[in-house]
């Protein structure tokens, strides 16, 4: 049996490599990153996942397959390194000229920038995996390839336009919080524009696509009932928020509050969920530069918290601040760590323990 860890990139040519491997394999794990110390953390996550799959299960194969990012050497040896220890194999399927040198050393480093990642691992699974027997893939695949390595002749391009902007703009889901369910919403759009492009002629399939890409989000969003997409978001991340609230807690003077990241929409998901968790005392959103809100429920006066923790201000059950000397991170608990620690050295905690 064969197990996949697959990291890719967090853009349409990223997400298009694990759309196609997810059908590929049955039993695959998928992570994404940018590029940055992001990669290093997501490749020790997966080795991580590696070694306890290696421990669980002896026999099985395991395979750490790369899509869409250049490694350098130096982090070519360490995870040749570290994926020997765990018993997994390496491959690399890239498309930038920067990995070029470490391309040359390491046997697993595919690069070729003639074409785009998500042609390079669709070529490879069909030559290793017989995959994609009918060729129910080649345009999606022709279209992404298209718009990445900027084909502007191909008949194919204007379709790749709009995938492109499908992408870019999915934004409802936070991938730091919640990146199964981020990757899940843009491989479900994907999924819509092949489906389009196997149906429409190509001089009318980026029209149709482009028409109907509200509808195909709301549908992402929708259970049981219509509604606007903004109240179908609020009602789908606030229930993501409430059932992964555990590990989101954080406290401010003896109040119990959810820490959200680059959530946005905070009246709107806030208020939901604080509506829908009675325990909780207050919501707070900060943003990858420092800015938070705040909102309550007639529970705590958060223009006096957003006062003392961010030289803030606002209402008692609305408010907002600036966090001194932020330090973002890609890994939420850390993160989260960051702004509890934050909170308590601004009201006083640790001096209070302290005495």
């Amino acid at each position: 049996m064969l197990s996949i860890h697959h990291l890719s990139h967090i853009d349409l040519d990223g997400y298009g490599c694990q759309y196609l491997s997810r059908q590929c394999f049955e039993t695959i794990r998928c992570y994404n990153a940018n590029y940055g110390p992001e990669v290093t953390a997501r490749l020790e996550e997966i080795l991580g996942a590696a070694r306890a799959e290696r421990l669980e299960h002896p026999g099985r194969e395991i395979l750490i397959l790369v899509t869409d990012l250049n490694l350098t050497t130096k982090e070519c040896n360490w995870l040749e390194k570290q994926a020997a220890g765990c018993g997994a194999r390496l491959q690399l399927l890239d498309h930038h000229g920067t990995g070029a040198s470490a391309a040359e050393r390491f046997a697993w480093y595919t690069l070729d920038t003639s074409r785009s990642a998500t042609k390079i691992t669709y070529d490879w699974l069909r030559e290793h995996f017989a995959f994609d027997p009918e060729g129910r893939n080649e345009k999606i695949v022709e279209a992404i390839n298209a718009i990445d390595i900027w084909l502007d002749q191909s008949p194919w391009f204007p379709y790749g336009k709009v995938l492109l902007g499908m992408i870019s703009s999915a934004r409802e889901i936070n991938r730091i919080l919640f990146p199964d369910e981020d990757r899940a919403y843009k491989l479900s759009l994907i999924e819509t524009a092949r489906q389009i492009l196997n149906e429409v002629p190509p001089n009318e399939a980026p029209i149709v696509l482009d028409d109907m890409l509200h509808s195909s989000k709301k549908g992402f969003f929708r259970l049981n009932h219509n509604d606007t997409k903004d109240n179908l978001v609020a009602d789908y991340v606030t229930r993501l928020l409430s059932q992964d609230k555990e590990r989101m807690t954080i406290n401010y003077r003896g109040y119990k509050g959810i820490l959200g990241y680059n959530v946005g929409s905070a009246s709107l998901i806030g208020n939901a969920f604080l509506l829908a968790n009675p325990d909780y005392d207050f919501y707070m959103d900060v943003n990858s530069r420092g800015n938070f809100s705040l909102r309550s429920n007639d529970k705590l006066d958060v223009s006096a918290m957003a006062a003392e923790i961010g030289n803030g201000g606002g209402h008692p059950n609305a408010s907002g601040g600036k966090i001194e000397n932020y330090k973002d991170s890609f890994v939420y608990d850390d993160l989260r760590n960051f702004i509890q620690n934050y909170i308590d050295e601004k009201s006083g905690r640790e001096t209070e323990e302290r005495a």
